[in-house]
C-alpha cells in the first residue's frame, strides 16, 4: 500500500525483492535510513510537545472502530476542564477534521494519499499548524489500518488502540504487534453488544494478555455514554502523569514495537530497479 515503508513487498513477492532481476541489476537498501530518520523527527515532535507540557496521544484501529467519535464523546466531556487539539489522519478528505472543528477544537487534517499510516515528518509539519502552547492533550488520530502504524513512532506518548465489538474478538491475535504496542486497549461499539452474539469482551482481553500486554482494557459506547467515565479517568490521569514528567524533565516514549520495524526491513529493505 505505502511505497514510503515498502508495504508494497509482501511475503508473496519478497523473493523477487531480494534477488537480482533479470536483467541483473541490484537491488538497494533504503528502509534502515528511513526509519533512522523517522525517529530523529519523532524524538523532535516529543520535544517539542513536552516543551509545551502537551500529552500526545496516537489512537490507532481499523478502519470504522469509531477513532473520531470517541474524541467527540470526549472534547464534549472535557471541553471545560482540558485544552484539546487533534490531528486527524487519512488517505483523502477533510471530514474527520471538520467533524472535530465543529466541536470548538483546533483540528489539522494530513491526507496521505497512498500510505497507509502516520510518520513522524507528517506529524512535525501539522504540528506548526495547532497552538501548542495552550493544550493540554493532543490527539493524534492514525489512518485505520491495524499493520504499520504500531511500527512508527510519531513522537506520541502514549498509544491508544481501539477494537470494535463489530471485529472479531480475536484480532489481538491475529495482528499482534498492533495489541503489543497498546498503551490502552478500548473495546468501542459495547451498545451493540445486546444484538452481537459472536464478540466476547473476556476473550478480547485474553487474548490482548496473551501477548504478555499488561495494558488496562476498557468497554465503552461514545455514542451512548456508557464506560466513558472510565476513559475519562484514565485520560485526565494520564495528563496529571505527563504534568508531572515536564516539571521532572522526563520524557516518555511509547511501546513501538521492534517486531514490527524488523517485519517492516525484511520485506521493505530492498526495491527492484527498473
Amino acid at each position: 500500500m505505502c511505497d514510503t515503508c515498502g508495504c508494497n513487498v509482501t511475503p508473496g513477492n519478497a523473493h523477487l525483492a531480494h534477488t537480482p532481476n533479470e536483467r541483473g541489476e541490484s537491488a538497494v537498501s533504503v528502509l534502515s535510513s528511513l526509519l533512522t530518520a523517522n525517529d530523529q523527527v519523532a524524538a523532535h515532535n516529543r520535544a517539542h510537545c513536552d516543551t509545551h507540557g502537551v500529552l500526545a496521544l496516537n489512537l490507532m484501529s481499523s478502519p470504522g472502530a469509531g477513532k473520531t467519535a470517541l474524541i467527540e464523546a470526549t472534547i464534549d466531556a472535557l471541553k471545560d476542564e482540558l485544552r484539546i487539539a487533534v490531528i486527524e489522519g487519512d488517505l483523502e478528505t477533510e471530514n474527520d477534521a471538520a467533524r472535530v472543528r465543529a466541536k470548538g477544537v483546533p483540528a489539522h487534517q494530513i491526507t496521505t494519499g497512498t500510505a497507509c499510516h502516520l510518520d513522524a515528518h507528517m506529524v512535525h509539519e501539522a504540528l506548526h499548524h495547532l497552538p501548542l502552547a495552550g493544550l493540554d492533550v493532543l490527539f493524534i488520530e492514525n489512518v485505520g489500518n491495524l499493520v504499520c502504524p504500531a511500527s512508527f513512532d510519531l513522537g506520541q506518548h502514549r498509544n491508544v488502540t481501539l477494537l470494535s465489538v463489530t471485529e472479531g474478538d480475536d484480532k489481538p491475535s491475529k495482528y499482534p504487534v498492533m495489541f503489543r504496542a497498546a498503551d490502552l486497549m478500548l473495546l468501542t461499539k459495547t451498545d451493540l453488544l445486546a444484538v452481537l452474539d459472536d464478540f466476547d469482551t473476556k476473550r478480547a482481553e485474553a487474548n490482548l494478555r496473551a501477548l504478555a500486554n499488561p495494558a488496562p482494557a476498557i468497554q465503552l459506547s461514545a455514542r451512548k455514554g456508557a464506560g466513558m467515565e472510565h476513559w475519562i479517568a484514565w485520560l485526565k490521569q494520564e495528563v496529571r502523569d505527563q504534568r508531572h514528567r515536564v516539571a521532572a524533565r522526563v520524557s516518555l516514549r511509547p511501546a513501538i514495537q521492534p517486531d514490527g520495524a524488523k517485519l517492516h526491513q525484511s520485506f521493505g529493505q530492498w526495491r527492484i530497479r527498473g
